[in-house]
């Protein structure tokens, strides 16, 4: 006979909280049983509606809170609730940050066994509202009405909006133009579940530095109607206007781009500037979406390289070369390697911009150009890794021990892989000094680090 839960569907319960969860939930415990509960924050007692139980855990629905968090603050976004880009408005900025330093506190315990790494307090925005530089919005229809937003937590469902606080407010102008166009020229929106409709997306893209617009149609076909119209309207409306891009994507599929880039009018790429170092930004480079916390990402992931001028650097996801240029400011040579050739076509004509000459880009797998380049006789005294969110394959991480630097820089999107990593640097003689959170994504759940390593030495016998 299955043991009898301490709570069952749709039964109310008063419970304290405890805890939140990496997601932002908050955890309370009836009998030790966890509920989880979206809103929710520690030290809040309030009464829940159970509405889903599984064997170890289940999942409740805030109804009242009766004693409140003194870091809960109203949330100023009206689709909050609704909304699945931002999981933590209802926190104080003061708790976001320590909420992400004892998330990465806890993974390195818990999963890295590394408990008495110096895990240090995030660094956050003076400002953590408006910092987007990137908007993806998607485009679809309700009751024959064109919608523009983002999607509900965990659906394909568009949550209509006229602006999100974490995007500049050029792109919510340019999304509400671009919602208000689709309407007067009969341009339909996009059914990811019939396929039918027209335009799929609107991507904006907004320099910090040069305040210089890209706008990105994302249609299924390749005719826009009222083409000419469309692109006075948005260069009559933006000033700082400087390309018009439509890109084709025909696939039944979630992701965003098709293969088709054409630049409707302006320039095919814009630029923008982080600590003196000037980018180009084509519709599909990935750039990094906070350039105000890059700046203090990559600055702080400079220091714990520590270079002197003399030192040969691999930087082993190198991406559209962002991380690499700050590098070969301060090493005698960088050397960065990327998977995806368009990337490394936009590192290298980053080094051209800047006139960087001690920074070359190859195309491949790190784990494959990383041995070449030693059978080459290039030795490497740092690494720096900035991999994607499933963290480094273990055939990347031999093969930058085998390359036995001094030092690994190691900068992360994910507390849980960089923690697996690490435990597995460890046992390859690597010893990680210090993390440092870095909020890439306030409002979020979301939190960047950077940490270093440095080679154990072997003990003579």
């Amino acid at each position: 006979m299955s043991k009898q839960l301490p709570v069952q569907k749709n039964e109310h319960v008063h419970v304290q909280f405890e805890d939140l969860t990496h997601d932002g939930a908050g955890v309370a415990k009836v009998d030790g049983y966890p509920l989880f509960v979206k809103q929710a924050l520690p030290g809040e007692v309030a009464l829940v509606k159970v509405i889903h139980t599984k064997k170890n855990f289940g999942f409740g629905r805030l109804i009242k809170v009766e004693k409140e968090s003194i870091h809960r603050v109203e949330a100023p976004c009206p689709v909050f609730n609704r909304c699945g880009g931002c999981q933590l408005q209802h926190l104080s900025y003061e708790g976001q940050l320590q909420y992400k330093q004892k998330q990465v506190q806890e993974v390195m315990a818990r999963i890295g066994g590394l408990n008495d790494l110096a895990v240090h307090p995030t660094l956050g925005m003076e400002d953590p509202w408006r910092y987007r530089n990137k908007s993806q919005v998607p485009i679809g229809e309700q009751s024959g009405k064109i919608v523009a937003g983002f999607y509900a937590e965990r659906s394909h469902d568009i949550v209509d909006t006229d602006e999100c606080l974490i995007q500049s407010e050029d792109a919510d102008r340019a999304m509400n133009l671009v919602k208000k166009m689709a309407e007067e020229y009969g341009l339909r929106g996009y059914d990811g579940k019939t396929h039918k409709g027209q335009l799929r997306h609107v991507v904006i893209r907004h320099a910090a530095a040069t305040d210089q617009l890209m706008i990105v149609l994302v249609t299924k076909n390749e005719s826009i109607p009222n083409k000419k119209h469309l692109i006075k309207r948005l260069r009559d409306t933006f000033p700082n206007l400087a390309s018009i891009v439509h890109n084709v994507n025909p696939k039944r599929t979630n992701v965003i781009f098709g293969e088709k880039t054409t630049t409707l009018w302006g320039e095919d790429v814009i630029y923008d500037e982080i600590s003196g170092i000037r980018f180009a930004i084509s519709p599909r480079s990935f750039y990094q979406v906070n350039p105000v916390q890059t700046k203090v990402l990559y600055e702080k992931a400079l220091e714990y390289a520590d270079l002197k001028g003399k030192e040969n650097v691999i930087d082993a996801y190198c991406g559209i070369g962002t991380i690499s240029l700050f590098l070969a400011k301060q090493a005698k040579h960088v050397y960065g390697v990327e998977i995806v050739p368009e990337a490394v076509d936009d590192a290298r004509q980053n080094a051209r911009l800047n006139g960087i000459e001690n920074a070359d880009f190859y195309v491949g797998e790190a784990e494959k150009v990383m041995p070449w380049w030693r059978a080459q006789g290039i030795e490497a005294d740092v690494i720096v890794v900035d991999p994607p969110r499933k963290g480094c394959d273990e055939s990347l991480l031999d093969t930058m021990t085998e390359m036995e630097p001094e030092k690994i820089v190691y900068v992360s999107c994910n507390p849980a892989t960089l923690a697996r990593d690490l435990k597995y640097l460890k046992e390859k003689g690597y010893e990680s000094k210090e993390v440092q959170p870095v909020d890439m994504f306030p409002q979020t759940t979301h939190v960047e680090c950077v940490t270093w390593l440095e080679k154990v030495p072997r003990e003579v016998t």
